[in-house]
């Protein structure tokens, strides 16, 4: 949680901008109020999506072409109009947010949300590979509200509303449990607007095979027996047309593997339970069976060590310091 009312005036956007690149979303951040900016934002995840609550004053956010373009994931955002408006532009259009809508638009292109009399306002960030869905129907429904005329839209409002606010249902066992309806409860309202834009629009194509495998493939991302033939098997294909389908789409199927859960033992070592868990025991959380073996490739990838990125975000006690206590067994 970052409460700008304990941060000097002049280091507020500074500090805002940093919490929002860190742990959401790259944006420029312009102030348009003739006081300081100011406000409250959470932050947090839900397994694989992010969410972010933000109150305060009036605001634009852009993401530039150059913001675009360096983002680590291709993700899927979904905005909820808590209170007043929001003017969302994307892809040349633009529609005006009321209290109750939902706005969706991508990270990999382009695009400003504009909060002209204060920021209330809530945002999911979801990876496109869990969203599986193809480009031309995410990009036809971008910066166009889904509201009150589109009953899964109200659904999901209410849900991911009560979602992003509560901590109880984003943490431990909760979390893992929603993440799966969260997605598609966002497929839904995605195929339920695009299939009801009008007579004439094209049927939502099937989700490519391509994705339904990476999607698959996050889901077990922890499974240390995850393999090609489990994921052929799962898809009705054989391994040979497995390792075809991705590579059409650029992905090496046990580079992709690696890659990602590495991100999530990053993001575990990093996070407000990073010293809970042992870094080994992180490593096998997420299918890394040889401590050795995950140290050596996260430092290959990240050019750190884990136990060196873990004390970055979690310093460890100076010797002889005191201990709050209560907290003494947490250490």
């Amino acid at each position: 949680m970052l409460d700008t009312s304990v941060v000097p005036p002049g280091e507020r956007e500074d500090t805002i901008r940093h919490a929002l690149w860190t742990s959401f979303s790259r944006v420029d951040v312009d102030h348009h109020a003739p006081r300081a900016i100011g406000g409250c934002m959470r932050l947090g995840t839900v397994g694989p999506i992010k969410v972010c609550s933000a109150q305060g004053t009036p605001v634009t956010l852009r993401r530039t072409e150059r913001l675009a373009r360096t983002d680590e994931e291709p993700s899927v955002f979904v905005g909820l109009q808590v209170t007043g408006t929001a003017l969302v532009g994307q892809y040349g259009r633009q529609c005006l947010a009321g209290p109750g809508d939902l706005v969706i638009f991508e990270s990999t292109a382009p695009y400003t949300l504009s909060f002209e009399k204060g920021i209330d306002y809530h945002s999911l960030r979801i990876p496109r590979a869990a969203l599986a869905l193809p480009n031309q129907v995410l990009r036809g429904i971008a910066a166009t509200t889904l509201g009150p005329g589109n009953p899964t839209a109200r659904l999901a409002f209410t849900y991911f509303s009560q979602l992003i606010v509560s901590e109880e249902l984003r943490e431990g066992a909760y979390a893992e449990a929603v993440v799966e309806p969260s997605v598609e409860l966002i497929r839904a309202v995605v195929v339920s607007q695009a299939g009801d834009a009008g007579p004439g629009r094209a049927a939502v194509p099937e989700v490519p095979l391509s994705l339904r495998i990476t999607w698959y493939v996050r889901k077990h991302l922890s499974d240390p027996a995850l393999s090609a033939s489990r994921i052929a098997a799962a898809h009705g294909i054989s391994v040979r047309h497995l390792y075809t389908v991705l590579s059409r789409s650029g992905i090496s199927l046990g580079d992709w593997i690696r890659t990602h859960r590495l991100a999530e033992c990053r993001r575990e070592l990093a996070g407000p339970n990073g010293r809970v868990r042992t870094i080994a025991g992180i490593g096998r959380r997420w299918g890394f069976l040889d401590a050795t073996h995950f140290s050596k490739a996260f430092k290959q990838l990240y050019g750190i060590t884990p136990r060196a990125w873990r004390e970055q975000h979690h310093p460890a006690p100076s010797r002889g310091a005191a201990v709050p206590c209560g907290r003494a067994d947490m250490l």
